[in-house]
């Protein structure tokens, strides 16, 4: 009888257990092992204690020193070994070397700032794919920036290394390969602050936020229920198919199509174990994120989702509330006379919802630079600026503005409705003409027309609209790709919003 698909998938992951023993947890040899996020020319962060692990043997005793600093651990009867270096002050390059029955020496090792970038493609994207790629390498001269790629892996177990992944120097030969948005970030940070910045680039294109979360997290939740019913459902039915004798060739494609979604980047917990895992517990400063597209027909539960995960990834870091910046979907698809229902505005709601839930967050609104023809915006350098602001004002103190402006309060005054915003900055400066464009407004009937809006002398905005004599809301930039122009006069682009709570067309979908 031929090895069915079933068979021969379990075979092969037991000969990659064997062969490739480094990237899973249990050790496999007694040699002194660091997983891959320690290499040389890492970044470790400035002022903190820094989480160092690896393996050895049984019960060794592993030696650790770094610069002027030194400390011993023993391996478990597992041979697993962690630490905690002493806190550094910027500088390097150091040495840092790992001593046991063999050792391991990393060079070039500097402190300063160290920030993951994660999301999906738009994070993923590359300095070489973006704008102005050619003049970008030529002056991306900053050996004092680092950023190491991590592989895309789905799966359920979790992969203790990826050992072709190091850190990379940044240099016009390295730089195309980095995330833009990271790399962007990065380097306003760098020539801000003048200290060693570190990015852990873990995107991947397309992927859920369901996959970056621990599945027992998930499954603690009653509100994920459902979405893990779904997947629960196909993992069964795989499992189903695999422990057939024989199966039709209908069957055998079926099967092969459930192996490969399963793989994949939107299955539950399937990147937090495949590829985050791997680093969880690394020194960092904060997160940015770029992220929400794959999830938009989900909004509502985006709502829970979102946070969840960011409480999940801060439990597990074991370094508290840290920083977590996000950057809001941008706008995309065929621009619409009139207004209409969304799901990428709800999941921009969702995703500005998260600040009021979670502790030391923050948005940078991009609602004015994205394509209308293409989900992957190339200008970067924006993006990375806006994400960049909220670190500067909240982690390096410097006195900028950082928050786009933000719905607060409306009331209704007359036919109309009079709409008040916080973080406005100094005065409004509506794009390429002098009044608020994209404003529309509706009576109880729930629906919405374009409306007129004026700027009055403090600040607040004026809506209404001649056939909606009674209005009870308001909306602004409520579409895929909504035509619309208010900035505050520091350039940062008024968030989308709405004042009703009307249940929304993604609401109770799981």
């Amino acid at each position: 009888m031929n090895v069915s698909l079933f068979q021969w998938s379990l075979r092969s992951a037991a000969v990659c257990a064997l062969t490739l023993c480094s990237s899973v947890a249990p050790i496999c040899h007694a040699d002194i092992k660091l997983p891959n996020v320690f290499s040389d020319h890492m970044v470790l962060q400035q002022g903190q204690e820094n989480k160092i692990w690896g393996t050895a043997k049984a019960g060794e005793k592993v030696a650790i020193s770094i610069a002027d600093k030194s400390l011993e651990t023993n391996a478990n009867d597992k041979g697993n070994w962690s630490a905690k270096l002493p806190p550094l002050p910027v500088g390097g390059p150091h040495k840092l070397r790992v001593a046991g029955s063999s050792v391991v020496e990393l060079t070039d090792v500097l402190v300063g700032e160290v920030w993951i970038c994660s999301g999906q493609s738009n994070m993923q994207w590359t300095v070489a794919a973006s704008n102005n790629a050619d003049i970008e390498k030529l002056s991306a001269n900053f050996p004092n920036i680092r950023m190491i790629n991590f592989p895309q892996v789905g799966t359920q177990e979790p992969v203790w290394s990826h050992d072709d992944r190091k850190w990379m120097v940044c240099s016009p030969a390295t730089v195309g390969n980095f995330s833009a948005v990271g790399y962007f970030f990065a380097r306003q940070i760098h020539q801000t602050t003048n200290v060693p910045i570190g990015m852990i680039n873990n995107a991947w294109g397309g992927s859920s936020c369901e996959a970056w979360v621990n599945r027992d997290v998930l499954q603690a939740n009653p509100k994920f229920e459902g979405l893990l019913k779904r997947w629960t459902g196909m993992e069964e039915r795989f499992a189903a198919l695999g422990a057939k004798q024989e199966r039709t060739e209908a069957e055998n494609k079926e099967m092969a199509n459930l192996q490969g979604q399963m793989r994949g980047n939107a299955r539950p917990a399937n990147i937090y174990n495949g590829v985050l895992k791997s680093h969880i517990g690394y020194g960092i400063q904060g997160a940015i994120w770029y992220q929400g597209e794959s999830n938009a027909g989900r909004a509502y539960q985006y709502r829970e989702l979102f946070p969840q995960m960011i409480t999940n990834w801060r439990k597990e870091w074991g370094e508290g509330d840290f920083p977590f910046y996000w950057v809001q979907l941008a706008d995309f698809q065929a621009e619409r006379s009139e207004p209409g229902d969304s799901d990428w505005s709800e999941l921009r709601e969702a995703q500005t919802m998260s600040m009021d839930k979670l502790p030391n967050s923050g948005q940078a609104v991009i609602i004015d630079i994205g394509e209308g023809k293409d989900i992957h915006p190339r200008n970067k350098v924006d993006v990375g600026m806006r994400l960049a602001r909220w670190a500067l004002a909240k982690q390096y103190n410097q006195p900028i503005e950082f928050q786009s402006p933000r719905y607060e309060s409306m009331e209704k005054l007359g036919n109309g409705i009079v709409v008040k915003f916080a973080n406005r900055g100094k005065a409004w400066r509506p794009f390429d003409v002098n009044y608020p464009v994209g404003f529309t407004i509706a009576g109880e009937d729930k629906k919405f027309v374009n409306a007129e809006a004026k700027i009055l002398e403090d600040g607040r905005i004026q809506v209404s609209a001649v056939t909606v004599p009674n209005p009870v809301s308001v909306r602004y930039a409520w579409a895929q790709n909504p035509i619309c122009n208010m900035f505050a006069d520091n350039g940062l682009p008024l968030t989308p919003f709405r004042t009703d709570d009307w249940p929304g067309i993604t609401a109770g979908k799981e």
